[in-house]
């Protein structure tokens, strides 16, 4: 069959064109995952230190993404003299998604109408709860129904009873309710600070560009001594890693938004969409169809971390509940970086795609990596090769130059949202950073290898934090 040559050429086109999706998409995990199969071979092949390649690869990658937010962050040690004007007031309604919450709903309703600056509506989502959370809220507030829905009513309260049908299902059918400008999504288990949703208010009025952001978040552990020290090695994983979103809004490609905390807006979330009903994280998903919708449609949206909006959140207290919440985060960004695997390297997407998607391609692979190392390093001390004082020196050299960083993040954290760190915090960030290598993060990345198995099995699921600690709730 002859083709006219304009056709023959547009096929042509298009061929490359996927060519260069599938490169752009699958090139730079496939590569990672050849360098990882090769530290593999590397220990019957290499020598010396090369046959902890594995390790050697992690400390190297790991390092130069600290080395990037500790640059990117840098002007946060300087205090604005000026806080930039502020636009007209944006109206504010929260959404709290529950699900057998029946200890901490209260408190967390009880926070929101005790804010300095409450906002204009706070819906609750009863997502199917199996025990009494309902009743403790009707026990609380003064809720009436409303005839022929399952809508009841206290003032700026509303709380939806429905089947159980998953958060992000919850959160779009509770869209139909709201009309303020901007949504907040919080947990039932996070207890916000009281000036919180003044200072993310701040923020939209600010900024007209910016359509999605979440606040500073705390981690909170049960009192037992395993919640203790969760809460001890968490606390300084949740400091460090919001030091890092803001580098990575100073690049304007920011993607890791915590729905725990977070701010919208709520026509941008309609415009694409709503929420993923499929995805096991629906709020880090969501900012991925904003980013390509705003790059599309040459919107300019912007992402950010709030930094005048805090709140505590509870956190995994036990190995069990650790590994779980670890396995469905990572599985959760697995399916979602390979949905969006044409966005990898590709310009279009400004920042997002040239920048932040390859990092996060080759974050897919490291906690592989660094299973592999640990195995290797304890098998290395067991058999006492001779090369093992170069791995131990190292190591040595990494945890000096974590220390540092750790510590840096502690000061530009407090500078950053306005608070003295005292000398208590410092001695227990030296020692987290000496530890959490051998204990924390590597569970950490057995979490992530967990979510791996749960990706390539395709299982979804969203169990409530205190659920999972505490079992099926009491009568």
């Amino acid at each position: 069959m002859n083709l006219p040559e304009r056709e023959r050429r547009v096929l042509r086109e298009g061929r490359a064109e996927h060519l260069l999706r599938v490169t752009r998409g699958y090139g730079l995990f496939l590569l990672i995952v050849g360098a990882w199969l090769s530290s593999l071979a590397g220990i019957w092949f290499a020598s010396g230190l090369f046959i902890w390649s594995a390790g050697l690869i992690y400390v190297l990658y790991d390092t130069a993404l600290v080395s990037y937010v500790a640059i990117r962050t840098f002007g946060l040690r300087r205090v604005a003299d000026e806080p930039l004007p502020l636009g007209p007031c944006v109206s504010i309604g929260v959404l709290v998604a529950a699900r057998n919450e029946r200890v901490i709903l209260p408190d967390c309703v009880r926070a929101l109408q005790a804010q300095t600056e409450p906002p204009e509506r706070i819906v609750v989502i009863d997502d199917g709860s199996t025990d009494d959370s309902l009743a403790r809220l009707r026990a609380e507030f003064p809720l009436v129904d409303e005839a022929g829905t399952r809508l009841s009513h206290a003032g700026s309260l509303t709380v939806f009873a429905k089947p159980h049908s998953g958060k992000a299902r919850s959160l779009n059918e509770a869209l139909r309710f709201i009309d303020t400008e901007v949504i907040v999504t919080i947990d039932a288990d996070t207890v916000l600070a009281p000036d919180a949703i003044a200072g993310l208010r701040r923020a939209f009025m600010r900024n007209p560009q910016l359509v999605a952001g979440c606040g500073v978040l705390q981690p909170r552990c049960a009192r037992t001594m395993s919640g203790r020290v969760f809460e001890w090695f968490q606390t300084f994983e949740y400091l460090r890693a919001f030091i890092a979103r803001e580098a990575w809004v100073r690049t304007q490609s920011m993607l890791l938004v915590s729905g725990a905390f977070a701010g919208f807006r709520r026509e941008a979330v309609i415009k694409v969409g709503g929420f993923d009903p499929e995805s096991r994280v629906e709020d880090y998903e969501l900012i991925h169809r904003l980013h390509r919708c705003s790059h599309e449609q040459n919107l300019g949206w912007q992402v950010e971390v709030f930094s005048e909006a805090y709140a505590e959140t509870d956190a995994p207290a036990t190995l069990r509940a650790f590994l779980r919440q670890r396995s469905r985060w990572f599985g959760g960004f697995l399916e979602t970086h390979s949905a969006n695997r044409d966005m990898i390297g590709n310009g279009r997407y400004g920042s997002v795609g040239r920048i932040m998607l390859p990092v996060k391609s080759l974050d897919t692979m490291q906690p592989v990596f660094g299973v592999t190392a640990f195995g290797l390093l304890v098998y290395f001390i067991a058999v006492q090769p001779p090369f093992l004082w170069r791995i131990l020196l190292t190591i040595g050299i990494k945890l000096v130059l974590d220390i540092g960083f750790h510590l840096w993040s502690v000061f530009l954290y407090h500078r950053w949202i306005g608070k003295r760190a005292g000398p208590r915090i410092w001695a227990l960030a030296i020692a987290a950073s000496l530890a959490e290598p051998f204990s924390f993060q590597f569970l950490r990345h057995c979490g992530a290898v967990l979510g791996w198995l749960s990706f390539l099995r395709r299982r979804n699921d969203w169990v409530p934090q205190l659920q999972v600690e505490a079992g099926p709730p009491g009568p």
